[in-house]
């Protein structure tokens, strides 16, 4: 299992719905969590209306705030927030950008547009991560026969 820790700006939409769709999709190889440079109040209305479109109930999510998750360990920060995550926090872990814009003042079918760009990038990293979870049950790769 993977601790990934998505971020984004005010973890109002983003990164709320990255965490979403990591918990819904990847619970098998992610142990996902969100968080923001300087957290909104609360998760944007149309985030928590297009996640729900996909089946994913939002309503009990909150920002949070990266200096809140003090000394917690996660394997992968994903950065969507479009800036330089702090070196303090940065040198704990690998450090992936995602290039996502931020739907927090589109119309709800941009925001839907962003939902979907986030959910493809999840999956992959999902599938990703199943398959280098499969790859060390790989034995007799030099002879020519795999065994499982």
């Amino acid at each position: 299992m993977k601790r990934v820790l998505f971020v984004c700006i005010g973890n109002a939409c983003r990164s709320q719905m990255a965490e979403g769709f990591a918990r819904a999709y990847g619970s098998d190889v992610i142990i996902a969590a969100s968080a923001g440079l300087g957290p909104a109040n609360n998760v944007a209305r149309d985030t928590k209306a297009a996640m729900a479109e996909k089946g994913i109930d939002l309503r009990d999510h909150f920002p949070k705030s990266v200096r809140h998750l003090g000394r917690a360990h996660f394997d992968l920060l994903v950065n969507m927030s479009g800036s330089k995550i702090p070196e303090d926090i940065a040198s704990k872990t690998t450090v992936v950008d995602w290039d996502v814009a931020d739907p927090i003042s589109m119309n709800y079918e941009d925001h839907t547009k962003v939902r979907d760009e986030i959910e493809r990038l999840v999956m992959k990293l999902v599938l990703d991560f199943r398959q280098e979870a499969k790859a060390p049950r790989l034995r007799g790769q030099g002879s020519g026969r795999l065994e499982l």
